[in-house]
């Protein structure tokens, strides 16, 4: 049934529900990284549409900085040409992939602009604002300021906390209040344990705030790129002050109105961990400052290591994750990545891992499972749905069984423990595996007609069931599954619906023959080499 609110009018609204990525930095294409943030972000949104709630998914890009600047210089075209071209890879990429976003923001968008400054002019409002000049550390590559004691020794310099490259700027700046909110962040961290996930993160911020904090350069002048401060001829402001609007304009702020009234707070920034700080520390603070109420959560999940290594261009091992759903599929590279990585902590994939997972689980255990039910069926039924038939404590034995997987799957899903729900998911399979090979329907045929319809009737329920609980997560097959059993079984919501059965078959509705929706995966020789 649909989560709806308590409120005396809101008894018949779903409730809302906000998640967003981190808008991507379309410098360069999309890699696996990118790809994983969103196709988890994905499934998450999907889930809780599956639930009832009244979803609001956003993903983009984040257009200014410094990056950008160089990297159009670089290859001699405008800023705003290498925007529109990298930014439509990434919406490529979002498209190719499944991903049901509801709105896909840039930052060049004149709405953003517009309510970048409007949140700039309530923190100066509030007195957080100050003209200042800035000396200092700062990496191109993080967009981001470090103090001399974050800094780490390279072997060609001075590096940041990353191991990227930093230089000493200096120029007139405009600052932001930060310290004043160490305590107001400390303070909230307490009464929301829950605001940074996982565990590891929260502790890493938490040391970060309690060792100080100082004022925060939020303005450049050393180039032009970007939302311009307002009042102040020269300065544009800090990308990541740009950056982590998107949020709110993508929800129509300074309006707060219409979508910001029904959705904001988020519910969810899902995220990278290497920018956790950024959404922990800052963006609070500067909605703080403009009295706005903050985020409920951020979560940081981890890297996605190529062979368990990290993926750089100096090492040449970043794989495009559009080439990599063309050659195994976007259904198998979705599960693998949610199925193989504990979601928060680091993962390593490989082309052999997924089609070693996809395999196992997808075809050789679910699609054999599905295919071999629905085609005896469709063969020895002339495609009608089984009739009730003798049933065996077997049968109640293998619906519990898939019942309490699917009840497990959504339990860890809603606890963003995505890896351990598909792990629990599979326990289903395995089970309704079981069953088939002891039942043995094919020999029931001749042995005993009845038993045979309750066994085949079992099936479908249970295949039913482990279809619509695994759909954010393959939402392409199986939907396919579920369109096999019947338009009827694509009422996500209805997974408890009891009646579904009697009332499919009653109208007459018969299983044709399937098409096999997991074929196996074979490697393929560039991705072996």
């Amino acid at each position: 049934m649909p989560i709806t609110g308590t409120g005396p009018n809101s008894a018949a609204m779903p409730v809302p529900y906000y998640i967003t990525t981190a808008i991507n930095y379309p410098n360069g294409r999309p890699h696996i990284g990118h790809a994983y943030e969103a196709i988890a972000a994905d499934a998450i949104a999907r889930f809780q549409r599956q639930a009832g709630r009244d979803v609001r998914f956003q993903t983009g890009t984040d257009e200014h900085g410094l990056k950008m600047v160089q990297t159009a210089r670089d290859r001699g075209v405008s800023v705003r040409a290498l925007a529109d071209e990298m930014s439509g890879y990434f919406q490529g990429m979002a498209a190719k992939l499944n991903i049901s976003h509801d709105r896909f923001i840039r930052t060049v968008e004149p709405d953003h602009h517009a309510a970048t400054q409007a949140l700039w002019q309530r923190m100066a409002d509030a007195g957080d604002l100050y003209l200042d000049r800035y000396e200092g550390w700062y990496s191109v590559r993080d967009e981001a300021f470090y103090d001399e004691k974050e800094l780490v020794e390279g072997e060609g310099g001075k590096l940041s906390p990353n191991g990227t490259p930093v230089e000493w700027t200096a120029e007139e700046t405009w600052f932001f209040r930060l310290s004043k909110y160490q305590q107001a962040l400390l303070d909230h961290y307490a009464a929301n344990p829950d605001f940074i996930r996982p565990e590891s993160r929260r502790n890493e911020i938490l040391r970060f705030v309690e060792g100080g904090l100082s004022d925060l350069s939020v303005s450049r002048t050393s180039f032009d790129w970007g939302v311009k401060v307002p009042g102040s001829d020269g300065h544009v402001m800090y990308v990541w002050v740009d950056a982590l609007t998107n949020y709110l304009s993508g929800l129509d702020f300074p309006d707060e109105t219409g979508n910001f009234a029904r959705w904001w707070p988020a519910d969810l920034h899902l995220i990278g961990k290497d920018i956790v700080r950024f959404h922990a520390v800052y963006w609070p603070a500067f909605l703080m400052s403009a009295g706005i109420a903050l985020p409920k959560q951020v979560f940081g999940h981890g890297f996605v290591l190529n062979r368990g290594e990290k993926m750089s261009k100096s090492t040449g091992n970043i794989v495009d994750p559009v080439a990599l759903a063309d050659a195994y599929g976007v259904d198998a590279l979705r599960y693998f990545l949610l199925r193989d990585i504990s979601f928060g902590q680091d993962g390593s994939f490989s082309a052999e891992a997924i089609v070693t997972r996809a395999n196992a689980d997808l075809a050789n255990s679910f699609g054999n499972l599905a295919q071999r039910t629905l085609s005896f069926i469709a063969k020895n039924l002339d495609g009608a749905l089984p009739e009730a038939g003798r049933s065996d404590e077997a049968d109640a034995v293998l619906l519990a069984s898939v019942a309490e997987a699917t009840t497990a799957f959504r339990e860890a899903f809603a606890d963003l423990g995505l890896s351990h729900a598909t792990e629990a998911w599979m326990r289903g399979v395995f089970a309704c595996n079981q069953y088939i090979d002891v039942q043995a329907p094919w020999a029931l045929r001749k042995t005993d007609p009845d038993r045979m319809h309750a066994v085949l009737g079992t099936l479908v329920r249970a295949i039913r069931s482990l279809a619509i609980t695994i759909l954010p997560v393959i939402p392409e097959s199986a939907g396919k599954v579920l369109d096999q059993l019947g338009a009827e079984a694509r009422d996500h919501a209805a997974l408890d619906d009891a009646d579904w059965y009697t009332r499919l078959a009653a109208s007459g509705f018969r299983i044709a023959p399937p098409t096999p929706v997991f074929p196996r995966l074979d490697l393929k020789e560039e991705a072996a080499d």
